[in-house]
């Protein structure tokens, strides 16, 4: 919608060939400025332009996205201890613990809790919420820009497929959009996102109807 490519495009997500990777890199994706991929890179270049940002005395605030699958990366942690250790308060990271990852759950592959006392064991400002509720996490970041001398983890607590009845906590979905594979139980290929959309707008509608009550 932004304009760097046509809309159809996204018909080929993850296709091979097409612009639209999981993993998306600079020079092949429009509009991508950093390369994603291997995982456990984003944290550390964020932390790289927090710094550049305040050697610079530049106001900017920096915002990173992660994952709790992606904190079994050493990367990750030595980006969390080099932030706490310079105080970045411009570095605002929000953690999506979801609790999946492409082969399974977080807490049977490699569990991270207690992910919030490990923060805060690295010199970080940590704010734990449940991430689903967005009203909530806007007015946690909101409270997270007013915090100084550490850099800010929000530990947002989400249900993958929060809504949606065959995807709510199933891995299998991990980076993988509707209809390209069946699911066991469920509607044939092709009606999927049908039924995604369907049950969604069910939800949409309620809430809609509670805010105006």
């Amino acid at each position: 919608m932004a304009g760097y490519f046509p809309v159809d495009e996204l018909q080929t997500l993850r296709k091979i060939n097409s612009r639209l990777q999981g993993h998306p890199h600079r020079g092949t994706t429009p509009g991508v400025e950093t390369t994603s991929g291997p995982l456990g890179e984003g944290l550390a270049q964020a932390v790289g332009m927090a710094i550049a940002a305040k050697m610079d005395k530049k106001p900017n605030r920096i915002y990173v996205a992660t994952s709790d699958g992606e904190h079994q990366e050493g990367n990750t942690w030595e980006a969390v201890m080099l932030a706490g250790k310079l105080k970045l308060d411009n570095l605002i990271q929000v953690i999506d613990y979801n609790n999946i990852q492409i082969d399974g759950f977080v807490k049977d592959i490699m569990p991270e809790d207690p992910i919030k006392a490990k923060y805060e064991s690295f010199n970080w400002h940590a704010l734990e919420i449940p991430g689903n509720d967005m009203r909530l996490f806007i007015e946690t970041v909101e409270q997270a820009k007013q915090l100084k001398d550490k850099p800010i983890v929000i530990i947002a607590r989400t249900v993958p497929g929060k809504g949606v009845s065959f995807m709510e906590n199933n891995y299998i979905w991990h980076g993988m959009p509707p209809d390209l594979q069946d699911v066991k139980g469920e509607p044939p290929k092709g009606e999927q996102a049908k039924k995604a959309l369907e049950e969604l707008q069910k939800i949409r509608e309620e809430l809609e109807s509670k805010h105006m009550s």
